[in-house]
């Protein structure tokens, strides 16, 4: 059969392609292979190291590659930071090169509101120092609970974890029992059922971190008798707490020789307060771990400090309007206490101990008026102070603002945790 003419342009066009894929097969054999592209998601190691108990900030930064000079020009350039007074568990945040053992950065919390970071500079030229400020914000919020045992696991049954850890939780219990010293020993004068209502300032850092700030308002129900108390300053910068009324909550007389957190069940020692009375109801008995410290419940001056039978190691303290403290059982009198010295309220005057007639450590006190063993009540603790005249519709306006926000009508819009 003959070709027709479209039949030659046909098979042209087939030769033309085949030439053309044949050109690209000898390209391809031809050319270079090449990896796909590198990415690089980090140029450094990052890591966490702790400082661990009976080590010194040299171990830890020995364990970082900063030994010798380099360990002596950080520690000159590092101003903010006293590599004497970390403690254990501080958590320092380190940063080196990629496949380099040499430190480049590190970071510190040397406080709830202050970081500090150390960088290396460039060749031998050592380090250089930013101390960053941690912003916090500050929230008001409620909290309530019922005392069965004491304050501690009160605060610790009614408040999670989400509102604050278990660290700030115990500085609250502290903070509370620290603003009624003066009104209501948390050891003796609580019975189970009594409430408390806390109006407090919580503080979040960006992080997330939560600490108690400060107390504001609160209420704690005494044998069922509420007592109320309300931060205010007034016209000086140091302000105090004020009951209900406007009085002062400061007395001349602390209701406790010890304080709470050195006796709760769950600080310090881990005991308890057993309270036994003596067959001669001559005092109080409180069990406390051995070398507690003792503080003398108001301003006055040391009429005994020596060996006295069944009481052992006693101080006996004299005060205004007739009124002596004595404190037995001591292990040991604070140092250079002696007769004739004038001490203040709250001052160490001595520590727990099993001395004279004692089974094992505590803490006997007395208070006697005229020469008469008596219990320390409210009557006994001194004058009260009242905010000044002049001053008390601005208490009142305060008084009546923290209240609803401390016990806020059904509806109200407050922070809490039930």
């Amino acid at each position: 059969m003959a070709w027709r003419a479209s039949h030659y342009v046909v098979a042209g066009s087939l030769a033309a392609a085949g030439l053309l894929w044949a050109a690209h097969e000898a390209w391809s054999a031809r050319r270079l292979l090449t990896a796909p592209a590198i990415v690089v998601t980090s140029a450094y190691d990052d890591w966490a190291d702790t400082l661990r108990a009976r080590e010194t900030v040299s171990d830890l930064l020995t364990r970082a590659g900063i030994t010798g000079r380099d360990y002596v020009a950080l520690l000159r350039a590092a101003h903010a930071l006293d590599a004497r007074r970390l403690r254990p568990g501080l958590v320092f945040q380190l940063r080196r090169l990629k496949g380099d053992s040499v430190t480049r950065r590190l970071g510190v919390r040397t406080g709830p509101e202050v970081r500090l970071w150390m960088t290396r500079l460039g060749g031998d030229s050592g380090w250089s120092e930013t101390v960053e400020t941690i912003p916090w914000t500050t929230t008001r919020l409620r909290a309530t609970g019922v005392i069965q045992s004491n304050l501690y696991d009160a605060l610790d049954g009614a408040v999670p974890d989400s509102f604050l850890p278990s660290k700030e939780r115990i500085a609250l219990a502290w903070a509370i029992a620290d603003v009624y010293d003066w009104e209501v020993d948390f050891t003796r004068d609580i019975r189970p059922g009594d409430r408390f209502e806390v109006l407090i300032e919580r503080l979040e850092s960006p992080e997330g971190e939560r600490r108690f700030g400060r107390i504001l308002a609160a209420r704690v129900d005494v044998a069922a008798t509420p007592s109320y108390a309300f931060y205010f300053e007034g016209e000086t910068a140091r302000g105090g707490f004020y009951d209900d009324k406007g009085r002062s909550l400061r007395r001349a007389f602390l209701r406790a020789p010890l304080q709470y957190r050195r006796i709760s069940s769950r600080f310090g020692g881990r005991f308890h307060p057993i309270l036994n009375r003596w067959r001669s109801h001559q005092g109080t008995d409180y069990a406390a771990a051995w070398g507690t410290p003792v503080r003398a419940t108001a301003d006055g001056i040391v009429s005994f400090a020596g060996r006295e039978g069944g009481y052992g190691n006693l101080i006996e303290i004299r005060h205004a309007n007739g009124i002596r403290t004595r404190y037995g059982h001591l292990s040991k009198f604070a140092k250079g206490l002696q007769v004739g010295q004038r001490v203040t309220q709250d001052q160490t005057v001595g520590y727990v101990g099993s001395t004279g007639l004692s089974t094992g450590p505590h803490l006997h006190y007395e208070f006697l008026v005229n020469g008469r063993a008596t219990n320390p009540q409210r009557k006994d603790a001194g004058p009260v102070q009242a905010v000044p005249s002049k001053l008390k519709p601005v208490f009142d306006t305060l008084r009546t603002q923290l209240l609803a926000e401390l016990e806020p009508r059904p509806g109200a819009v407050a922070a809490r945790v039930d």
